[in-house]
């Protein structure tokens, strides 16, 4: 399944590459050789969830990036940034709201039996796997500190 994803990221850096799109040709060869590291570390090819987690650690990479430049009042740099975030993001499914968030967090909570916010770990381990590439992981953390600090 893995392969549907990587296969789409391979085919569209060829398409960038015929159609001279220099910035989706370096974030396409950025991605595919964090996959390819990735599955050297694990020593395994990777499925579309770990891949989507790649994809998501490199949109992070991107709004970290581009907060720093903003900051340094470097607009140059703030648009190159979001242009490649623009890209990465068309290969993850919609983000969820933070509604859904908490929703889904609620479900969570209530299957490992979180009471407090010591039960935090075991809450954001399952979460996090579960909503990979679909919600940001500060999001995610903001939430189960809201409705653990709550119950």
């Amino acid at each position: 399944m893995g392969e549907d994803l990587q296969q789409r990221l391979r085919d569209d850096l060829k398409k960038a590459m015929k159609s001279g799109n220099k910035t989706g040709v370096s974030v396409l060869r950025l991605l595919i050789a964090g996959i390819r590291n990735t599955e050297i570390n694990k020593g395994k090819s990777l499925g579309d969830s770990d891949v989507l987690g790649v994809i998501a650690r490199e949109v992070k990479q991107r709004r970290e990036s581009i907060a720093a430049y903003a900051s340094g009042n470097r607009q140059d740099l703030v648009d190159a940034e979001e242009k490649e975030k623009a890209i990465l993001l068309g290969y993850l499914p919609p983000q969820m709201s933070r509604d859904e968030i908490v929703a889904a967090a609620k479900v969570v909570i209530s299957e490992v039996g979180a009471l407090c916010p010591q039960d935090k770990g075991r809450v954001m381990g399952k979460l996090v796997s579960q909503l990979k590439g679909q919600a940001d992981g500060r999001e995610i953390n903001g939430v189960v500190d809201e409705l653990l600090q709550n119950s």
